[in-house]
This record gives C-alpha cells, sequence and structure tokens, in this order.
C-alpha cells in the first residue's frame, strides 16, 4: 500500500503539486477561522445561581436564600459538586454539571427548579436567577468613562453611572458574542420621597398609604379601545412619573375633599441607592466603568473586535466630553501570547533549516525537508479548524519540529546518496532515473519509518483520555501535534517522493560539502568512543544506572507549576483592609496607595 501510493505521487506529479496548492489553501483559510485565545479555558460546566437582597444579614442569606437553592439542585442529574457563597446581601449557589451535559441542558434543569424555589423563599427576600453564560476567562475587557478636564465640574459621578447604564451598557450588549455588561462605580440615581413623620400623625396616614399611593400611581394603563368616525381609538392611561413635579403632585387621599399629595407630607428629590463597592482610579479618586463577558465558547479575538468597534459607535452618542477608555484589553495578552508562540516556531524552524541544509550539504533537500514543517502546520490548522480545537499557548506551544522533519529527512537523505553512488558509478542521472531513485529510496525508509510515526502518534493516545481539568488543559496539546504528525506522514508518502524526483538535483563534482566534512569528523569522533565504550561495558553501565538515578533524584526535587509562565506585562495586587472597614475608609485608602504608585513609578 505504502508502495503504491509512492508511485502514483512521482507518476503524477501535477495531481499531487496541485492537491498541495489545494492543501495550502485550505491551511490558510482554516488558520484564519481558528479560535485564538491566550491559554486554554479550564472553568467546569458550571451554572451559577446569584440572588441579591440588600436588606439580609449573612446568616439569614444562608438560611432563607442559600440554604433552600442548595437543597432543590442537589438532586438533578448530572451534578458533580454545589458550593455556596453568602455574604451581606447577596447568595451565589454554584452547580458543577459533567462536562458531557453541555451548555444549555444544565441550565434549562436549573430553571426547571428555580420556579419551585422562589416559593420557598419568603417574600421580599430576593429573587434568584441564572448567572450569564460564561467562564473564568469571560472577561475580555475593562473600561472607564473619562472626563475632559474641562468638563470634569459638569458630570457627577451619579451622571457618569447613569451614561453607563443608559447609554453604554445597553447598545455594548447588542454586540454578538457578548454575554453580560457590568457596572462598576459611581451612584444608581434613584427618586427618593423624605416622608416627614409629623405630618403624617397629623393627617391620619401611615408609611404604607404613602408607598400605595406611588405605587398605584406610576404606571400605564390601558383600555381598549371606542370606534368613532369608522375608526378604531386605542385608549391609554398615561401614569409613569417621568419628572420629581409628577411624584410632588400624586394624590395619597382626599380629606373634606381636599387632596393630599406627596408634597404635603415628604420631600422629593433626586438620591442613590446604596452601594457596597466603588471603583478607583489613578489616585484620582472614584470612577465609573465597566466589565465586558463573553459568552462561552465565543472567538474572544473576534468579540474584541467587535466591541472595539461598537466603543467607537457608542462615543458618538456620548455628551461632550466623555470618552470610553479601556484599561485591560484581552487581545493585548493574546497577542503578547501569540506572537511569543510564533517568535518561538519560527526559531525552531529556522535552526532545523540550518541544520538540515548545513548536514545535508544539498541545498535543495534542504529546502524539501523544510518546506514540510509549514505544509504540516497548515494541515494541523486544518484538523484544528475541523474538531474545534482552540490555538493557545498549550497547544501550539508543544510542536517539536525535529520529530515532525525525521521522515522527510531520511528520505531525501536516502535519495541524495542513491543518486550519488549512481554518478559515481558512471550512469547518467536524467528524469526516469529520478524517479526510479525517489521511489526506491522513499519505498525502503518509509515502510520502517511510517511505523515509527504512527508509534509516535499512539503515545499521544492516553492524553485524549484525560478528563476535567487536565483533559482541558492537555487534550489541545495532543490533538494539535497528531495533527501535524498525521499531516507529515501524508506529505512524505506523497509530497517529499515527488519534490525529490522533481526538484532534487545533485552537482556532478565530487567535491564533499562542508556537511559531509563534519559528518565524517564525528564518525571518526564516535568510532573511538564506541570502541572505547565497548571495552568497559560493566563501568559504562553502571554510569548508567548511576545518572539514572541522579536524574530520579534530581526530579524529585525540582519545582513544578500546572501551565507554563505567562508574562502578561502586568501586576496585580489587593488592598486588603480590616473586615468591617467602611466604604469611604477603603475609597481613601486605595486612592492613596495609587498615588504612591504613581508618583514612584514613572513608568506605570
Amino acid at each position: 500500500m505504502i508502495d503504491q501510493i509512492i508511485s502514483f505521487s512521482i507518476r503524477h506529479k501535477f495531481v499531487i503539486g496541485l492537491m498541495t496548492l489545494v492543501w495550502i489553501a485550505a491551511g490558510v483559510w482554516s488558520m484564519m477561522r481558528v479560535p485564538l485565545d491566550a491559554v486554554p479555558d479550564i472553568t467546569n460546566n458550571q451554572v451559577q445561581v446569584i440572588t441579591q437582597a440588600p436588606n439580609l444579614g449573612t446568616e439569614d442569606i444562608e438560611q432563607f436564600v442559600t440554604y433552600p437553592v442548595e437543597v432543590a439542585m442537589a438532586n438533578l442529574p448530572g451534578v458533580v459538586e454545589i458550593r455556596s457563597i453568602s455574604r451581606f446581601g447577596l447568595s451565589v449557589v454554584t452547580i458543577v454539571f459533567k462536562d458531557d451535559m453541555g451548555t444549555f441542558l444544565p441550565r434549562q434543569l436549573v430553571a426547571e427548579k428555580l420556579t419551585e424555589v422562589r416559593e420557598d423563599i419568603p417574600p421580599g427576600f430576593g429573587d434568584p436567577s441564572m448567572g450569564p453564560i460564561s467562564t473564568g476567562l469571560g472577561e475580555i475587557l475593562q473600561y472607564t468613562l473619562e472626563v475632559d478636564s474641562a468638563y470634569r465640574k459638569q458630570y457627577s459621578a451619579a451622571d457618569l453611572r447613569t451614561i453607563q447604564d443608559w447609554i453604554v451598557k445597553r447598545q455594548m450588549a447588542m454586540v454578538p458574542g457578548v454575554i453580560e455588561v457590568n457596572s462598576f462605580g459611581g451612584y444608581i440615581k434613584q427618586y427618593e420621597v423624605a416622608v416627614n413623620p409629623d405630618e403624617l400623625r397629623a393627617i391620619g396616614l401611615t408609611i404604607s398609604d404613602v408607598f400605595r399611593a406611588l405605587e398605584d400611581n406610576n404606571q400605564n394603563t390601558g383600555g381598549a379601545y371606542i370606534e368613532k368616525d369608522h375608526k378604531a381609538n386605542f385608549i391609554r392611561g398615561e401614569g409613569l412619573a417621568r419628572s420629581l413635579d409628577d411624584l410632588r403632585h400624586v394624590v395619597i387621599t382626599n380629606v373634606n375633599g381636599l387632596p393630599i399629595m406627596i408634597k404635603d407630607v415628604a420631600e422629593v428629590g433626586y438620591g442613590q441607592a446604596v452601594r457596597y463597592g466603588a471603583m478607583t482610579k489613578d489616585g484620582e479618586g472614584e470612577a465609573v466603568g465597566g466589565i465586558i463577558m463573553m459568552l462561552k465558547d465565543a472567538n474572544s479575538n473576534e468579540v474584541i473586535e467587535a466591541v472595539k468597534e461598537r466603543i467607537t459607535e457608542i462615543q458618538k452618542s456620548l455628551p461632550e466630553g466623555i470618552s470610553i477608555e479601556p484599561f485591560l484589553d484581552r487581545s493585548k495578552l493574546i497577542a503578547n501570547t501569540t506572537s511569543t508562540i510564533s517568535n518561538n516556531l519560527l526559531e525552531g524552524a529556522l535552526i532545523v533549516i540550518f541544520v538540515l541544509v548545513f548536514l545535508l550539504g544539498n541545498w535543495r533537500g534542504g529546502l524539501i525537508v523544510a518546506s514540510t514543517i509549514p505544509l504540516s502546520l497548515l494541515f494541523a490548522f486544518i484538523m484544528m479548524h475541523i474538531f474545534n480545537v482552540w490555538a493557545n499557548l498549550m497547544s501550539l506551544g508543544a510542536i517539536d519540529f525535529g520529530i515532525i522533519v525525521d521522515g522527510a529527512v531520511i528520505i531525501v537523505e536516502s535519495t541524495v546518496f542513491l543518486l550519488h553512488q549512481r554518478l559515481l558509478k558512471g550512469g547518467k542521472i536524467d528524469g526516469a532515473v529520478r524517479d526510479e531513485t525517489a521511489k526506491e529510496a522513499s519505498s525502503k525508509m518509509m515502510n520502517s519509518a511510517f511505523f515509527g510515526q504512527l508509534i509516535i502518534l499512539i503515545v499521544f493516545i492516553p492524553i485524549l483520555a484525560l478528563q476535567g481539568v487536565e483533559g482541558k488543559m492537555f487534550k489541545p496539546m495532543a490533538l494539535t501535534f497528531m495533527f501535524a504528525m498525521m499531516g507529515v506522514m501524508i506529505l512524505c508518502l506523497t509530497y517529499v517522493p515527488m519534490m525529490s524526483a522533481w526538484f532534487l538535483k545533485i552537482g556532478k563534482g565530487e567535491k564533499r560539502s562542508w556537511g559531509d566534512r563534519f559528518v565524517e569528523w564525528l564518525e571518526r569522533r564516535y568510532s573511538g568512543v564506541l570502541a572505547k565504550a565497548l571495552k568497559r561495558a560493566k563501568w559504562i553501565g553502571l554510569a548508567a544506572v548511576a545518572l539514572f538515578a541522579l536524574a530520579i533524584f534530581t526530579f524529585s526535587r525540582m519545582g513544578g507549576e500546572f501551565i507554563p509562565q505567562l508574562d502578561e506585562g502586568d501586576l496585580a495586587f489587593h488592598a486588603i483592609l480590616k473586615p468591617g472597614s467602611a466604604l469611604s475608609e477603603t475609597i481613601e485608602t486605595t486612592t492613596e496607595v495609587e498615588k504612591l504608585i504613581m508618583d514612584n513609578y514613572p513608568e506605570v
């Protein structure tokens, strides 16, 4: 079978050449569409149930919210573990499912259970809902709303938060691949009614009467339609409050024919919601910004580009003097990582090409072998696109060019050797002779090398059986290497024999190349060393055992890490204050820390 494929490739050079062009085109097309990221996403298959109850303490949250949710979710099919966090005003329950259940089936199961959970949670204790369909690597971009110095006094923190929530967030949420936009900092604008208890008592009203009046008089209603002049006139009652005056003139009750309004018993004005966090930046005090979350399994590079385009559009609709300034951009990390991978692959390929050309002593043969490196990578990209394998530091960084070019090296070297033998015997080398020589060398070498390459593929099969975090981390590495290896196996059976027969030529002179001289020098040195080693076999064996033991000892003392070290170019730190510290104290402290860093480190 191998001999037949090689013979066909040499006889039909045009077909193999055309196949190679299609190979290159498909590889480049796939390379442009393979999802790109910095590192593999190892987040497990989880669904979060989030409940906000700003007025409840930690114990009440745990007892009345978190515990009912955990009990309801415990018996769902495919649940691996359930963990929760209960804090003041917040409950987060994380339900981890098996990976093979997919993304949407677990969410459907949780959504069905949430209907029952809402009945078990007391009224006013929060409404549980599911978190976004995202992962631990879902944060793709963080930004702040910056105000020009000339307009600094024109916009307050509440104004910026209103712009963020009602202009930026709503337009950003429509970008394909964006699952959620979280707002941070500033003050959430509210209409506040400050009731005067003395006035209520004098009139004989209660706070419940005020609340009920505001609730009933702040909504729009519909009244069907009436027919007049052969037309249907739809009735609509507008009662939605749109200003402070609308709230002030809401009628609570009538006393002796006189309407008692909100303005008679309370002061109406603007206020802000109680907040439990803030955002500071560059030592200049509070800031307002947002975090953009990406949909799970979306292409982060494409989503970030779409987000940047949308930022340009949103900028046109912002008030004068306000701009959106990203300060944490995931695409920069991806660019740095891919640059590192590209440099490593390029440097490795150049070293291999230099060594091949130098040792083979034939630049044509070196180019044939070297061309299998990009071709095998393009095949790997084709398979990665088909099987949805992401390109990242782990998957592309594992490719070993030395192993990949082994088969091509021995075919080209054998072909060069046989051509030299024919030339030394005085034979004429024409196209037919090159075809016959390439077929003989390729068939002889690949009958043994093919199974060697197959063994290398088999070695990586156990990695594909890894599960959980280990599987998500190392499966892409194994698959990418196996794809590249399969690509070079196909090339060694088709492309390399064809190119050896068509492109490979040797000089008529008997002058030895630098590579031949270097190999002969190594052979002479190695022969002497080998002869001495054979005479001292016992000592060599003991030395090998001692080195093996030393290697085991050294390995047991070596440090380890789960993933390769990745230098993002950023430093992250947390300012931790004493438990119970006020928010104002935290803002003041973090602002002071930022000032110290900005003043002492000019490069920040």
